[in-house]
């Protein structure tokens, strides 16, 4: 565990996996993450690198090729994570390739996630580098990370609500039991930039943002000011997700998605892919801020 702070956050972050696991208010010493109960899910904030989600049938293909690597990537429960470096604001990890990841995911990668602190924000930086001189290398990118809800003790889930950036008119893609994306979708804000928090409101899974104007989620309360936001600008697909039971929501900003269930499985032309030239390095960011 690491652990980084200044006057008005502490910021722990878990080694394994490189996962925030507690974002603690100094002056008032709430928590706003979740606590990772095993009984009901037992992570806090995956890092989802080099895909996203479900792979149809487990695998991808790459030049004829089959491999494979778990739901949500490698990073997730990773124990071999490198730590760079650590200073009282900043933490930062990294994985690079070696003959046993090559086995699974062809590329000659290096990943690396900084967790910054200033203020009442943390800023958590990836950059993904491609080491191989000729070929290119395919990636998804995402955080999952899941914000205790209530965040007062006195407060009901049903008392939350994420207000959307802006007004929008968008629909949420169906996830079907294997985890693949199925073709169809319903709406899910029309004209609007409020979601209400309810119990029932992940029933049917994630709900899976594909197309949407907002670059700033935030997860308030109808009856006290403590409040999350979540700024992701660099991240075009968004997943909110709760565990039926569990008093949390995940705002997850996402570079790729889940395999539709109808793809062929080529990872070139997997939706929401990214194609990292040789020699070459890919930079994304999304900040979490706390108001008290």
């Amino acid at each position: 565990m690491q652990t980084i702070q200044n006057s008005k956050l502490e910021v722990s972050i878990r080694s394994i996996g490189a996962e925030i696991c507690s974002i603690r208010s100094v002056a008032s010493g709430k928590e706003f993450m979740w606590n990772g109960d095993p009984s009901i899910w037992g992570s806090f904030a995956p890092v989802l690198f080099p895909i996203i989600g479900s792979l149809k049938e487990g695998i991808f293909l790459f030049k004829e090729k089959e491999y494979s690597v778990p739901k949500h990537g490698f990073i997730r429960n990773n124990k071999n994570l490198r730590l760079n470096k650590v200073s009282e604001q900043c933490v930062e990890y990294s994985l690079k390739y070696d003959e046993v990841s090559l086995l699974c995911y062809p590329f000659k990668f290096e990943f690396l996630i900084r967790f910054s602190l200033s203020g009442n924000s943390i800023l958590v930086e990836h950059e993904v580098c491609n080491h191989d001189a000729d070929e290119s290398m395919y990636f998804s990118l995402g955080g999952h990370p899941a914000f205790k809800c209530p965040i007062n003790e006195s407060e009901a889930y049903e008392d939350y609500y994420l207000e959307f950036e802006k007004n929008e008119t968008v629909n949420k893609w169906e996830v079907l039991s294997s985890g693949l994306i199925g073709n169809d979708s319903t709406r899910l804000l029309e004209k609007s930039n409020i979601i209400p928090l309810k119990t029932n409101l992940f029933d049917h899974d994630a709900l899976i943002i594909k197309t949407h104007q907002s670059r700033k989620v935030s997860l308030r309360s109808k009856l006290s000011k403590e409040s999350v936001i979540v700024h992701y600008s660099d991240f075009p697909y968004l997943g909110i997700w709760a565990k039926p039971g569990g008093k949390f929501v995940c705002i997850e900003p996402w570079l790729g998605i889940s395999d539709a269930w109808d793809t062929d499985q080529n990872f070139e032309t997997k939706e929401g892919i990214i194609k990292l030239g040789a020699h070459s390095k890919y930079n994304a960011s999304y900040t979490i801020v706390i108001e008290e």
